[in-house]
């Protein structure tokens, strides 16, 4: 198979979807991989480094679409790139769906393959292509919400661990899946006074055996959050529902029973935000204050580290690479449960319930369709 890696041009998105030992990979199993000149830069990976791993280096961004069957991506297309999709062929990419329409509308109407990283399901029901940037983005809602804690930013002037004599800020984390424990776990590490809030009294458990002495934990319910965000500093929203659209947990008036500078960190935003005033934002403009309230929302956080999170990615999506490189993706999903999780748009037809559901769109069983 001919697998393309074009390079991403979403706003400062510095990763690559693939390293040089997962081109090397690729090529060792019989394929061609076609890098797109200087797409791996960002992430400290040379031109020369994928050609000496076997890959073919293209100068636009159009070879790379035109020549390949499969497309493999870190972020979602935007609009330049959907008139580059063609019927039939392969997007393997973080997608997103159902945080826009505009989006889903124009991979339907694309006519290719598109399966998301972020609905592959391991055998245990957990998302295994989501885990590398969750833990990534869970450990920078922390870093970034210290920083914007500060005054010159809009926040309170609060420093996370605090010092002798000076109590340390109160952090809540929204969410105990793999974002959610990594946040509580940077947090507690800088010595903030911690609480990890989820649905789910077993994970709650398993938290509370773990987390150390300052990270409590909570059940997560409306009048809880209420109580709690009058009188924390920093909010992590670190709800997910696979594939669907985020429950909005914090709403516009509840702002308002909040300290001024409080800051919030969505890290939900992909998948439209678990914050009422969430908006995507970037990295060149990360933040805007609503009500007083900081709110960071940048909707590609790990592309700021954007040589661990490439690393950390390849080292996942690269055997599912190859098995669908190797099968097609037809026998690939149908032989790997998981794999058929992924698939979110089959020529122009929508197969992933919470897709369809979120802009009430026809959905079509992937089994009739794989």
């Amino acid at each position: 198979m001919i697998i393309g890696v074009p390079k991403e041009i979403k706003n400062n998105e510095n990763r690559i979807a693939l390293t040089p030992a997962g081109a090397s990979e690729l090529t060792k199993h019989g394929h061609k991989v076609h890098i797109q000149s200087t797409a791996g830069l960002g992430s400290g990976f040379t031109d020369e480094q994928y050609e000496k791993a076997g890959a073919e280096i293209l100068a636009t961004i159009e070879e790379v679409y035109s020549l390949s069957e499969m497309i493999v991506k870190v972020k979602e297309p935007i609009e330049p790139e959907y008139k580059l999709l063609r019927p039939g062929q392969i997007l393997f990419t973080y997608l997103h769906l159902a945080s826009s329409d505009v989006l889903t509308n124009a991979m339907i109407d694309s006519g290719a393959i598109c399966i998301a990283y972020e609905t592959v399901e391991a055998v245990d029901g957990s998302l295994p292509l989501l885990v590398p940037m969750s833990e990534v983005a869970g450990r920078m809602s922390v870093q970034q919400g210290a920083k914007y804690l500060e005054k010159t930013f809009g926040g309170k002037g609060v420093l996370l661990g605090g010092v002798p004599g000076v109590l340390p800020a109160k952090v809540l984390v929204i969410g105990g899946g793999i974002v959610g424990t990594e946040a509580a776990k940077m947090a507690a590490g800088l010595g903030a006074d911690v609480i990890i809030m989820d649905v789910n009294l077993k994970r709650l458990r398993y938290l509370d055996d773990v987390m150390p002495a300052n990270v409590k934990t909570m059940m997560s319910n409306e009048y809880n959050i209420r109580e709690l965000i009058q009188t924390h500093d920093l909010i992590v929203g670190a709800v997910l529902i696979p594939g669907a659209k985020a429950p909005s947990l914090v709403s516009r008036p509840m702002l308002k029973t909040m300290q001024p500078g409080t800051v919030l960190v969505d890290v939900a935003v992909d998948q439209g935000g678990c914050f009422e005033t969430t908006h995507p934002t970037t990295h060149d403009n990360p933040i805007f204050i609503v009500d007083d309230i900081v709110h960071y929302s940048v909707a590609n956080m790990p592309g700021a580290v954007p040589r661990t999170s490439t690393i950390a990615l390849t080292n996942a999506t690269l055997p599912y690479i190859i098995d669908i490189a190797n099968r097609g993706w037809r026998t690939a999903s149908n032989l790997n449960s998981g794999l058929k999780r992924g698939l979110n748009v089959i020529e122009g037809k929508v197969v992933y319930g919470g897709v369809a559901e979120a802009f009430n769109l026809d959905w079509y069983d992937v089994d009739t369709m794989a």
